[in-house]
């Protein structure tokens, strides 16, 4: 059976996790780019939650941060065979969780903690541990 058969669903839960990482960075990219005096590759250190360009930069840099060990657990559990399914509600769940996560960290400007994007981070974390603990189960049972 073909992957796209098998993951279909799955992929394209990737490529919103592709879509949501890159729409990210353009707004954070946009955002700093508008300021006066904007230094290519620099952020303004004086800058905190209520400023959206910090909140912008942040809601990538923590992109940055997560979504590549994500992406690399799916490639395993994809390349070891792990149940499509639960490939699938692990890939959506961390999809969703990180839209919210960056639709509440550009909305509210912050310093709590927890904050309301934290609940999501928490919930792309669990989604990826999910996923990670999927993979081990699917090779112990080689």
């Amino acid at each position: 059976m073909e992957l796209t058969t098998i993951y279909g669903t799955a992929f394209w839960g990737i490529f919103i996790i592709l879509v949501t990482w890159m729409v990210q960075w353009f707004v954070a990219a946009g955002s700093k780019a508008r300021k006066e005096g904007a230094i290519p590759g620099k952020v303004d250190e004086s800058l905190g939650h209520e400023s959206f360009s910090f909140r912008a930069h942040r809601t990538f840099m923590n992109s940055i941060e997560n979504v590549p060990a994500m992406l690399g657990v799916i490639m395993l559990a994809i390349l070891i065979g792990a149940d499509a399914f639960w490939v699938m509600i692990c890939i959506w769940s961390f999809a969703v969780a990180r839209i919210l996560h960056m639709l509440l960290y550009y909305a509210v400007a912050t310093n709590e903690n927890p904050s309301p994007r934290s609940y999501f981070f928490l919930m792309g974390l669990v989604s990826n541990i999910a996923l990670l603990i999927l993979c081990a189960i699917t090779m112990v049972n080689f």
